[in-house]
C-alpha cells in the first residue's frame, strides 16, 4: 500500500527578540527583557522597532518570510502536477446490445477525425448514474475525465447501467437492483466487446476506469473479463467488502485510488482485499485526507449526505489528492494501452 502525503502547517509568529525592547542609539534592539508579560502590540512598540519589523516583512525576511518560502516549496510542485483545464468534448448518445440483448445507452466521445487509433476507455460511473431515466447527462467529473482521456487519445464509452433500465441512482439502496456484481459488471463486458469491434478502436483490449459503484463494478469485471478483452483498469474509491468477502482475485493489473479519510467507501476494506491479490498485480494508493468524491473538478469542500439506508457520510473535492492522482491514473492507462496505429 502506497501513500501520497501533503499539507502545509502554520502558525503565528511574533516579534524577533531585537524588537521586543527599546531601540538604542544604533537603531539595535537593547537586548532588555521586555514587559515580563511578553511583547505587546505592535503600537506598544518603539518607532524605530516597527521600521525595522515592517521592513523585515517586505523583504521577506523573518520566521513569516520562511513560512512564505516553506509554502510556496510545498505548493508549486503540486501546482505543477495538477492537470491542466482540458478542452470540452462532444460525448454523443448511442445504443449498443447489452447483456443477453437488451438494449445498453452509452455516452460517446471520440479523438478528432483523423487521429491514430486509441485504445478505448469504458468508464462506469457511480451511483448517481447518467442523470434520469431517458435523458442521459454526465455529470461534471465524468466530462472533465471524457475531455482529458480524449485529449490522450481514448475514445471514451459511459455505459448507462441505470438509465437504460428505467431505474435512478443507487446511492444508498443497497436493494437496487443494478448491483456492481453482477448486472454492471456484465453492461462493462458487453460495452467492452461493442467498443473492441468498431472501427475507431486500437485492436487488443480496452481499459476500465470507474468511480465508488462504478469502481466496484471494475472489480468485479476485472475478475470476469474473457483473457484479450480488458487489458487494466482503474478504480476511484471503489466498495471492496464484496470482492473480498468472496475472494476474488484480480485477473489484469489494477491500480486503486482511495482516500485516506473516505467514509463511505473504506479504504481498509481495500486495502485487505489489496493485500491478497498475487505479487505485482494490484497497486493500491492512498491519498492522507481524502475523502469520497476526492477527483471532483472545482474546490468547494466535501459536504455531509444523509443516505437513504439511514447512513451519513461526507463527499467532496479535495485539490491536493486530485492533482497527484489524476496524473497518476492517466500514466497507469498509458503504460497499458501500448502504442498508437494509425487507421
Amino acid at each position: 500500500m502506497q501513500g501520497e502525503g501533503f499539507g502545509v502547517t502554520g502558525a503565528g509568529h511574533t516579534a524577533p527578540p531585537a524588537f521586543r525592547g527599546g531601540c538604542g542609539a544604533t537603531g539595535r534592539g537593547r537586548g532588555g527583557r521586555g514587559d515580563a508579560r511578553g511583547p505587546g502590540p505592535p503600537a506598544a512598540w518603539p518607532p524605530c522597532a516597527l521600521r525595522r519589523f515592517h521592513a523585515r516583512r517586505r523583504r521577506g525576511g523573518g520566521s513569516l518570510g520562511r513560512m512564505r518560502r516553506l509554502f510556496l516549496s510545498l505548493l508549486l510542485p503540486l501546482l505543477a502536477l495538477a492537470p491542466p483545464a482540458a478542452r470540452a468534448v462532444e460525448l454523443r448518445p448511442v445504443t449498443l446490445p447489452g447483456p443477453e440483448g437488451t438494449p445498453l445507452r452509452a455516452l460517446l466521445a471520440l479523438p478528432p477525425a483523423g487521429a491514430p487509433l486509441g485504445v478505448p476507455v469504458v468508464a462506469l460511473h457511480g451511483c448517481g448514474g447518467l442523470g434520469p431515466p431517458g435523458a442521459m447527462r454526465a455529470p461534471a467529473r465524468e466530462r472533465d475525465w471524457a475531455a482529458r482521456l480524449v485529449e490522450a487519445g481514448h475514445p471514451v464509452l459511459f455505459p448507462d447501467s441505470f438509465g437504460s433500465r428505467g431505474l435512478g441512482p443507487a446511492c444508498g439502496r443497497p436493494e437496487h437492483p443494478a448491483r456492481p456484481d453482477p448486472v454492471r459488471a456484465a453492461d462493462a463486458l458487453a460495452a467492452a466487446a461493442w467498443a473492441q469491434a468498431q472501427s475507431w478502436a486500437a485492436p487488443g483490449g480496452v481499459l476500465l476506469l470507474g468511480w465508488s459503484h462504478g469502481g466496484s463494478t471494475v472489480l468485479a469485471a476485472a475478475a470476469r473479463a474473457e483473457p484479450g478483452l480488458v487489458r487494466a483498469a482503474v478504480a476511484f474509491y471503489p466498495g471492496c467488502l464484496a470482492a473480498r468477502r468472496a475472494g476474488t482475485m484480480a485477473a489484469i493489473p489494477l491500480l486503486l485510488l482511495l482516500g485516506e479519510a473516505d467514509d463511505w467507501t473504506p479504504a481498509r476494506f481495500c486495502q485487505g482485499w489489496a493485500a491478497a491479490q498475487p505479487p505485482g498485480r494490484l497497486e493500491a494508493v492512498l491519498y492522507p485526507g481524502a475523502g469520497h468524491g476526492f477527483d471532483a473538478p472545482g474546490e468547494a469542500p466535501p459536504r455531509a449526505l444523509e443516505l437513504p439506508d439511514g447512513r451519513r457520510v461526507t463527499a467532496g473535492a479535495h485539490p491536493a489528492a486530485r492533482a497527484l492522482a489524476m496524473p497518476r491514473a492517466l500514466a497507469f492507462l498509458a503504460a497499458h494501452a501500448g502504442p498508437a496505429s494509425r487507421p
